[in-house]
């Protein structure tokens, strides 16, 4: 008989368990499925948004959006789609109940355990298919599912529940390759990381600015210095890439927002002339502040070994 068996919500960057279905059965195949939910829970970071894990008689699904996690447990028979469909009603329904600040700050494992009402409900709508009228969110979902099919993941790639684990270099429709260091996933944005973005961007364009009227200057008056308008350009790609450091993960990353905050004291140092205090401190506080986001914006850890 194909059904779903269990379902359970996870924090992605840490696999803190937030909620999950409360009717485990206790067969040895089950209890093998736990074990891989754990393990998954703890490289979800690490993977596609969108997987399948077949482990013999039974097949794990997950979805991730918004630094959540959606699993749930079918036998390997159930429809595809309608296990896509199932896991995207639970993203909705959680979105919808919780707001991310009440995710982010979740410190106790299954804090949310409530969900589950809405888990049960669903898993038995799901599980009786005669009752389900969602035929044009199935529809919708299949063709999805068909133009990015989900990512399957092989239980060799999940290593050992000891803990010795590795990923593969293996090869995902519309991703391309993801090898044992794939692309990090950095941690939530917070409020003070978005100022510092947005200030970010405005000295670089008060820089850009600035450099134009140099550029204008330097053509009206023959004895400008042609250096003022590289300093001020200077400033600019260092602002930008402070914001790039930001919002991406690149190797060397704090060590490359130190120095291009250096670069923006410097260019403020030579631009001391055409700036008074004011504009001089509030552009190397925003460069400060800007460098001490990035430093708290960190990838996203290894997980601790919650029990999933």
């Amino acid at each position: 008989m194909s059904m779903i068996l269990s379902a359970s919500v996870v924090r992605v960057r840490d696999g803190l368990p937030l909620s999950a279905s409360t009717d485990y059965e206790q067969s040895t195949g089950m209890q093998e499925c736990r074990k891989y939910f754990k393990m998954l829970a703890k490289k979800l970071s690490q993977l596609p948004d969108r997987c399948t894990l077949k482990t013999g008689h039974y097949n794990i699904n997950f979805i991730s959006s918004l630094g959540v996690s959606y699993m749930m447990l079918c036998t390997e028979n159930y429809p595809n789609v309608l296990a896509f469909c199932f896991l995207d009603e639970l993203q909705k329904e959680f979105i919808t109940t919780y707001n991310m600040m009440k995710t982010n700050t979740a410190v106790r494992p299954y804090c949310f355990i409530e969900f589950d009402n809405f888990i049960q409900r669903t898993k038995q709508r799901y599980n009786n298919t005669r009752s389900l009228s969602t035929k044009m969110n199935l529809a919708d979902m299949q063709t999805e599912i068909k133009l990015r099919p989900p990512y399957q993941i092989s239980v060799s790639e999940l290593g050992s529940a000891n803990g010795f684990s590795h990923l593969s270099v293996v090869e995902y429709k519309g991703t391309g390759k993801i090898s044992a260091a794939p692309h990090q996933r950095l941690e939530p944005v917070t409020l003070p990381g978005i100022v510092s973005f947005v200030l970010s961007l405005l000295c670089g364009a008060l820089n850009l600015i600035r450099g134009f009227h140099a550029i204008e200057s330097l053509l009206q008056n023959e004895g400008e210095d042609f250096s003022y308008v590289i300093a001020f350009f200077l400033g600019t790609a260092a602002c930008l890439y402070q914001c790039y450091l930001f919002v991406y993960y690149t190797g060397w990353r704090n060590a490359k927002s130190f120095l291009t905050f250096g670069l923006i004291c410097l260019c403020n140092m030579y631009l001391y002339e055409l700036r008074n205090l004011w504009q001089l401190f509030f552009h190397v506080t925003v460069g400060a502040f800007s460098t001490l986001q990035i430093r708290l914006r960190q990838p996203q850890g290894k997980s601790p070994d919650y029990n999933v």
